[in-house]
């Protein structure tokens, strides 16, 4: 699980890690980049949280790192949670604030108003749900605050036929392709959380 989880979020930490040192190097302003520029602090901040929530957050899932190191799972915790919302509140920032991207429009907007809302208030149950040691919930909400932070990688998948096919581009694509990223992996991430109840749940024959 955690090797497909980091191959999935390769390529948007490597978009990720250009931009940033183009920032870093006083790049030349353009029209794709100008708002990046005027403003770098919250993109640089998105992208290293992204980054990082995406490769530590991968092992976080793994059920045989839990029970080999649950005090690395305890302490990488207390460093993702922070970062899941540092990733979240910049996400909505940087749709208030930035210059849409061309193609992006206000059904875009929504759709990262929703997601980075649902993050944050993921990972805030999460940390709720475990101080009154409801291991459970905390994971069942965790997972769910992962999913929609690893987003960006799912969407580089449903982006293809986007690119693929110029004659559909457009802003009513463009957000259906976004929107997909997200829906798919918090579909997903149902799955397992609905699994791991069910096997948890005691059978019929412990009952009687």
């Amino acid at each position: 699980m955690p090797a497909l989880l980091i191959a999935l979020s390769v390529i948007p930490i490597v978009g990720g890690a250009a931009r940033v040192g183009e920032l870093a190097g006083n790049p030349a302003v353009t029209e794709e980049n100008a708002r990046f520029v005027a403003a770098p602090i919250p993109v640089v901040l998105h992208i290293v949280g992204a980054s990082l929530w995406s490769l530590l957050g991968a092992f976080q899932t793994s059920p045989a790192v839990r029970r080999r190191n649950p005090g690395w799972h305890r302490k990488t915790g207390r460093v993702l949670a922070p970062l899941g919302l540092i990733v979240a509140f910049t996400g909505l920032w940087m749709t208030c604030f930035y210059p849409r991207a061309a193609f992006d429009g206000p059904l875009v907007d929504l759709f990262r108003f929703a997601a980075g809302s649902a993050m944050a208030i993921s990972i805030g149950l999460g940390i709720s749900a475990i101080r009154r040691r409801d291991v459970f919930a905390h994971g069942a909400w965790m997972i769910r605050g992962y999913a929609i932070g690893l987003g960006a990688g799912t969407q580089v998948l449903t982006h293809i036929p986007w690119f693929l096919f110029p004659g559909i581009q457009g802003e009513l694509s463009r957000a259906l392709c976004m929107g997909a990223g997200w829906a798919i992996n918090v579909a997903v991430a149902e799955w397992i959380i609905h699994r791991r109840s069910f096997l948890r749940a005691p059978s019929p024959l412990a009952i009687r």
